[in-house]
């Protein structure tokens, strides 16, 4: 396989998945994808160049519509067969960042939890709902100025939700979105119905009448409504959210790897239904130019897709003094800026002194824990060591005394924005951290690197992980 396919294929899910590969026929053939003016013109770039920031960088968007790309409500038979109501709320259940660095290095993708509090024009709320605010908001507007024709106001409304949405990806994370593509309930069913299935694992069987889910253990293969109930499953799942991002991730993996088998791509028919459901089920930004994308892709070394999750703060995060039942998952913006700028080298680097021992101890029960986040304060600059198992605790905080607070400060900052606290009893020179149970920030996973939503091993498009 060309490195072109095995990277721009795999890493850009669904759309370009199909599109790239489609390419290497007749490209033109996708012109009948839908497109929307999400991404601002930017006269000073010219068609092909790389990026300013060192990665092209793509929004995916997944949609919980009971509506077609075009704004068509979707038939009670459908709906039947996708096993969800008629009714839903018009949220952006799935985001997904992939950064493409500029040269040769492998492509990373990192999920922004759905139910993540930031700051939003309108006051803060779950970045899931910057889409519906802003849609809602300019509908009003329009009807208002006195706009009477609905498709208009639809249109219009549905623009103002996918550029929302992309701007509160923009400011959680620090990254300039290139381009944008959104599928919805039916792209799942059309798109894993067409390439013949995707392969996922499951730890143990599962049923959960919300979703529609009722899988057994072990591998499988899964298309139409179980591969969409599959990703929409959260209830009966430990982490809820954070484990229904990782049921996303690893069916995008497998969705790559059965996109670029000889069995699609040297097959006439499933690649023609493959294209037909993009067609049918996707939004592209209006200013993606797919040949010239495909010309820039080919310096792009091979290797697979790594996924990985933003760096969380609290996932059981009490917002609302009002109503302590609604939670949240608390991030801080500074440490997932810092985590998106380090997928392409561009992380600042803490500073040299004072000289400074960081010693980490684990709550939890994940094996090696310790040694994979000391090994990542090592490559931050950090003299870090494993201090073995501390003491059963939920959450996890740093420690240091009063002269390192700065350094501290940063410690916590690169491992997701961690508690801190002053403490005399830490030697001096030394500061502490205790992983609790529900740490995902950097070392989750295998490699040390990038967290993997709810713990695990890593998941890549080069194999299948199994998953809660």
């Amino acid at each position: 396989m060309h490195p072109l396919g095995k990277i721009v294929v795999a890493g850009l899910a669904m759309v370009v998945f199909c599109g790239t590969a489609y390419g290497y026929v007749n490209l033109q053939s996708l012109d009948e994808v839908t497109r929307d003016s999400v991404i601002d013109d930017d006269p000073a770039t010219k068609p092909g160049e790389q990026p300013a920031d060192g990665s092209l960088d793509i929004l995916l968007v997944g949609r919980d519509s009971r509506s077609d790309q075009q704004g068509r409500p979707l038939s009670p038979d459908m709906l039947r067969e996708l096993r969800v109501g008629a009714n839903g709320d018009d949220l952006t259940d799935t985001l997904i960042v992939l950064r493409i660095p500029n040269g040769t290095k492998e492509v990373k993708a990192f999920s922004i939890p759905r139910d993540s509090y930031v700051d939003m024009p309108g006051g803060k709320g779950k970045i899931n709902a910057a889409f519906g605010r802003a849609q809602a908001g300019e509908a009003r507007r329009l009807r208002s100025a006195g706009e009477t024709d609905k498709a208009k106001i639809e249109q219009a409304a549905l623009t103002a939700g996918r550029r929302a949405t992309r701007q509160a990806v923009e400011n959680l994370t620090g990254v300039k979105i290139d381009h944008f593509a959104e599928v919805n309930l039916l792209s799942f069913y059309e798109i894993s119905k067409a390439v013949g299935g995707v392969d996922v694992c499951l730890k143990a069987a599962t049923k959960d009448k919300n979703s529609g889910a009722d899988f057994p253990a072990g591998p499988q293969r899964i298309s139409g409504a179980d591969a969409l109930a599959f990703v929409r499953q959260r209830d009966g799942l430990p982490g809820t959210d954070l484990a229904r991002v990782r049921r996303q991730q690893v069916f995008l993996a497998g969705l790559a790897r059965q996109v670029l088998s000889a069995g699609t791509l040297a097959d006439p028919g499933k690649l023609s239904d493959l294209i037909e459901a993009v067609k049918h089920s996707v939004v592209l930004d209006a200013s993606w130019n797919l040949l010239d994308f495909v010309a820039q892709m080919r310096g792009v070394s091979g290797g697979g897709i790594q996924f990985a999750t933003i760096p969380v703060v609290n996932v059981d995060y009490r917002y609302d003094r009002d109503n302590p039942r609604a939670t949240a998952v608390q991030v801080d913006p500074a440490a997932v800026k810092a985590f998106a700028a380090s997928l392409i080298g561009t992380a600042a680097t803490p500073p040299a002194a004072p000289a400074v021992t960081v010693d980490v101890a684990n709550a939890g029960s994940r094996e090696g824990l310790a040694g994979r986040v000391a090994d990542f304060l090592a490559g931050k600059g950090f003299t870090a060591k494993s201090a073995g198992n501390a003491g059963a605790r939920r959450t996890s905080v740093v420690r240091f005394g009063a002269d390192l607070a700065d350094r501290g400060a940063e410690v916590a900052k690169l491992l997701g924005g961690l508690t801190t606290q002053v403490s005399a009893q830490v030697p001096a020179g030394h500061i502490e951290v205790v992983l609790g149970t529900v740490y995902s920030g950097p070392g989750v996973s295998g490699g040390g690197g990038a967290p993997a939503a709810g713990g695990g091993d890593p998941i890549t498009s080069d194999g299948v992980t199994c998953v809660d």
